[in-house]
Formats: C-alpha cells, sequence, structure tokens
C-alpha cells in the first residue's frame, strides 16, 4: 500500500471554482476507479490558495497503470483537465508510505493539521522511533489521522496527518501537549535530528471523504 500526497498551487482568486469543478466535474469522472481518494482539502493558514489531495493504491504498479488508464478517460482529459489546467501555478508531489495505519475521523466536522518534518540525513528513522514511542502520550489529547514517511518527492521527511474540531481546540490540544512531561523528554530526543518543520492548516472540500 503506497499514499501520493498532491498539493496544487491554484492563481489567486481560482481556488473556489478549482474546488467546484473538482466536486461536480472531476470527482464524478474519476470516483474512486482511479486510485482511492482519501481526503481532499483546500489551505487555511500555511501557502495560501493550495489544495491538498492524498490518495491510496495497492503499490507503484499499480498507480501507474490506474493513472495510464485515467490518461485515456476523454471525459477526464477533455472535460476537466483544461478546467483545472487554467487555475494552476504549480503541482508538487510526494509518495508516502505508512508508519502508522491511516485513520480518517469516524464522524466530519473537523479542520486537520498537515505536518512534515525533515529530517538530517541518516536520522529520520531515529526519528520516527521516538516518535511512535511517544504515540500514546499525545494521542491521550488529540487522536493522529497518519504518519508517513516519503519515498519520492523530498526524501529524509516525515509527514503525519491531525484532525481537530476546530481552531479552538487545535491551540487548547497543542497547550496541554507542550505542558506534558512525557513530551517534554520527546521533544529534547528528537528535536536535534530534524533540519527543517513546516505545517499547514486544512478545511475538508465539499467532496472529500474525510470531513
Amino acid at each position: 500500500m503506497i499514499h501520493e500526497l498532491r498539493t496544487y498551487t491554484l492563481q489567486p482568486g481560482t481556488q473556489g471554482q478549482y474546488l467546484k469543478n473538482s466536486a461536480e466535474i472531476g470527482r464524478k469522472i474519476r470516483g474512486d476507479n482511479y486510485g482511492k481518494l482519501e481526503g481532499f482539502w483546500s489551505t487555511e493558514f500555511g501557502t495560501l490558495n493550495q489544495v491538498v489531495h492524498l490518495w491510496t493504491f495497492e503499490s507503484l504498479n499499480e498507480r501507474e497503470r490506474l493513472r495510464g488508464e485515467l490518461a485515456k478517460n476523454e471525459e477526464w482529459t477533455k472535460t476537466y483537465l483544461p478546467l483545472a489546467r487554467g487555475t494552476l501555478l504549480a503541482q508538487e508531489n510526494k509518495i508516502l508510505s505508512s508508519v502508522l495505519p491511516l485513520k480518517p475521523p469516524a464522524e466530519p466536522g473537523h479542520v486537520y493539521e498537515l505536518r512534515w518534518y525533515r529530517a538530517h540525513v541518516g536520522r529520520l528513522a531515529e526519528w520516527i522511533g521516538l516518535f511512535k514511542g511517544v504515540m500514546p502520550t499525545r494521542e491521550k489529547y488529540s487522536k493522529n489521522v497518519g504518519v508517513f514517511q516519503t519515498e519520492a518527492g523530498q526524501l529524509n521527511e516525515a509527514v503525519h496527518l491531525w484532525a481537530y474540531k476546530d481552531l479552538n481546540d487545535r491551540a487548547a490540544v497543542r497547550g496541554k501537549v507542550l505542558q506534558d512531561p512525557e513530551w517534554q523528554v520527546f521533544l529534547g530526543k528528537s528535536a536535534p535530528c530534524l533540519a527543517e518543520m513546516k505545517s499547514i492548516v486544512l478545511n475538508p472540500a465539499p467532496h472529500s471523504p474525510m470531513k
């Protein structure tokens, strides 16, 4: 099982139309016949005018096969893609493998935070080991949605996804986590592994399976 995380940067002012086209046209054409859509979001904080979507495939070979089939779908290539391409400034793609199983929230009504940490060369496995070890402590405060590591794209990177009720809930949770003694120990041990940390807050699109 592999995951594909795609990030598209849009022309300012086009995000609303892009999301509408994705929900009403693209999603209906593609469905889950060319990879399973796990989540589709737009950025609230971080880099603006972006959409982020997460897909699951059985393998890299299966992804290649399905994307080849999608490229033959004339509704996709002649109807949807011309609408989408006119809004795009840039595209980024990462292939991920799971560190912890993907666990979408059972109920709707969330904001999401996507965090990605680039480790110093040779130290990603060390950071992941520490992170997995402290996860029972971290999940006392809020549940993790998924933890991944990059297989293609920016290497030496861990990607993790969290769900919160709203931004106030996120702030309250993070305040409590930072006061936890076990988390403080984890930070002291794990911080030297990392070269860079980034985070964006995401709102689910109308057609996102994760709400």
